[in-house]
């Protein structure tokens, strides 16, 4: 089985515009994503997928692979789909290209030993929420699972309701997510289901098609996904903290 890493780069950023290109350590944002998902066991390629030129420019400049996609895609998943008709393999893995900081091991736990080919299949990394504050926070996506830890639901809001039970675990949403082709193939075929239109959260998708998707949980997931100036700040001082 062959694999890839995907990191949709998307210039139009609107809190940070040009924000794959933002440096760190002398270095744009899209090397460091590139050099830890370069350090994933599990990858056999890692890709760049962009609708900009200056990122492919920048990308061609440092020895990075990329593909060039359209501006029209509203997800990442769009994005990842297109580049898939560009880009060989049999499971692709999405990296957010706004996470320096993302943990290599979190990559490869989104490839399983086994990935069936001639379903539609999905994987979703998740991690158990720690602090209570995230659980009310519409940005964190709440997950529920069954005893295989199939996807049974994600939420904006804290799910499961403890009525009965309070001594059990929140998990949330983190944003690794491996597809195979037929996966993919589907999204780009179907239309928005009715709960993700309800909840705004494009995984869902699978979940109102009833297409598989399994979740797997990791101990740490304390990347940052750098959104605003504050967050460039801080992982900045981190990783010359760390001299990475």
């Amino acid at each position: 089985m062959r694999t890839a890493g995907i990191i949709p780069a998307r210039y139009g950023s609107t809190r940070l515009p040009g924000k794959p290109l933002l440096e760190i350590q002398g270095r744009p944002m899209v090397w460091w994503v590139c050099e830890r998902a370069r350090r994933a066991r599990r990858l056999d390629q890692v890709w760049v997928a962009t609708d900009d030129r200056r990122i492919e420019e920048v990308c061609r400049d440092l020895q990075i692979p990329v593909v060039m996609t359209g501006r029209e895609h509203r997800t990442a998943a769009e994005r990842l789909q297109e580049a898939s008709e560009q880009v060989r393999a049999d499971f692709y893995v999405q990296i957010n290209g706004d996470e320096p900081l993302i943990d290599p091991a979190n990559i490869d736990a989104a490839v399983p030993d086994e990935v069936p080919l001639d379903v539609e299949f999905g994987t979703n990394i998740i991690a158990r929420v720690k602090d209570p504050a995230q659980l009310c926070h519409s940005s964190n996506i709440k997950v529920v699972f069954d005893g295989s830890f199939r996807a049974l639901y994600m939420s904006r809001t804290p799910v499961p309701y403890p009525f009965c039970d309070v001594s059990f675990s929140y998990y949330k949403h983190v944003g690794i997510i491996g597809y195979n082709r037929k996966m993919l193939d589907f999204y780009k075929s179907s239309a928005p289901g009715r709960l993700e239109l309800i909840e705004g959260i494009d995984t869902l998708r699978f979940l109102d098609y009833g297409k598989e998707l399994r979740l797997i949980p990791v101990e740490r997931a304390d990347s940052l996904s750098v959104d605003t100036e504050a967050d460039l700040r801080w992982v900045r001082e981190r990783m010359s903290e760390k001299r990475l």
